[in-house]
């Protein structure tokens, strides 16, 4: 897998985690301070990047986290298919590979797919993910 360890304390908005195995981006983090004979804690909100789902965790600020590793790349679409769920055939612009993605359900993509336009994707621990149309 593709992670890297870090302390819970180093966290900030907008960075990945793992929660339950699944990458996560984190839109809320609080810190509280050390109380007479405990550690201080983080209180970590984040939201799953593959199903949305909130997660929380409450950790101390020394305690080592998994922190996915994201490779971001482009491709180009080849082909739309009709099928059910809709499909798309994307050929990676640095390394040439094909691949089919499904098209996801997001308002943003609504109308912008067409064939040989470019795309960005993210890899995530070996699953893919389409994040908007260049």
């Amino acid at each position: 897998m593709s992670i890297k360890i870090v302390e819970a304390g180093s966290l900030k908005i907008g960075r990945y985690i793992l929660i339950d195995e699944e990458p996560c981006r984190i839109v809320s983090l609080e810190k509280s301070k050390s109380g007479k004979h405990g550690h201080a804690k983080a209180r970590i909100v984040a939201v799953g990047l593959f199903d949305d789902v909130k997660r929380s965790i409450v950790l101390p600020t020394d305690a080592k986290v998994q922190s996915p590793i994201i490779d971001k790349r482009v491709a180009q679409i080849n082909f739309i298919t009709d099928a059910t769920p809709p499909m798309l055939g994307l050929m990676d612009m640095e390394n040439y590979e094909n691949f089919e993605m499904p098209i996801p359900e997001e308002d943003s993509l609504e109308g912008t797919i067409a064939q040989g336009a470019q795309v960005e994707y993210w890899i995530v621990m070996e699953r893919r993910k389409l994040i908007r149309v260049r």
